[in-house]
């Protein structure tokens, strides 16, 4: 398996979708753990960063700095 280069403000696609239909999440927190932001709704999860290169599927747009 590939290990996934991803950063702050990165859109990114889970293997499971959102209870609100979108699978488009924005990273607004990185470091230990992962705090990811729901495109569709706006609700925020935060996960172990550990867990989330587990669930992680594929990165949709990288932030332009």
């Amino acid at each position: 398996m590939e290990k996934k280069e991803f950063n702050l403000n990165d859109i990114v696609e889970m293997k499971k979708q959102h209870p609100c239909g979108t699978n488009r999440w924005k990273i607004i927190r990185m470091g230990m753990d992962i705090r990811i932001k729901c495109e569709g709704c706006g609700h925020s999860v935060m996960l172990p960063r550990r867990d989330f290169t587990r669930k992680i599927k594929k990165i949709l747009e990288k932030h332009e700095e």
